[in-house]
């Protein structure tokens, strides 16, 4: 019997201000986001050896969206979504991530959120 394991590493409700937005009332001031990170580390879990070096650092992967995220000015959130998927790809070793951002524009809805999906190869 072949048995298979996937381990994924969760934040929840990282809480972050960006300028974004389509029109320049709502560009210019940062708006409070909230992004929830699901990343599949490239490590079998199996071998980490209980080492903080063998999987994803998952503070210093929140401070790089922060950072990354204060120096980014996009129209669409889907445009951000994107480009940090992007980012935390080339900058931890993971081979898949899911990133969903939440936007509270509209006053009859709790929020509007973009999810993306990116994966790569690690060859």
């Amino acid at each position: 019997m072949k048995i298979t394991a996937e381990r994924q590493i969760h934040i929840e409700q990282l809480k972050v201000l960006a300028h974004v937005g389509v029109s320049p009332a709502e560009r210019k001031k940062r708006q409070r986001l909230v992004l929830n990170i699901t990343v599949w580390p490239a490590r079998d879990h199996r071998d980490m050896k209980d080492a903080i070096s063998c999987t994803v650092d998952y503070a210093a992967l929140c401070q790089s969206t922060k950072t990354f995220i204060s120096e980014q000015a996009p129209r669409l959130v889907e445009t951000l979504a994107n480009n940090l998927a992007a980012h935390l790809l080339r900058k931890f070793r993971v081979r898949k991530i899911k990133i969903e951002i939440r936007k509270f524009v509209l006053k009859d809805a709790a929020y509007v959120s973009v999810t993306v999906t990116r994966t790569t190869s690690l060859d």
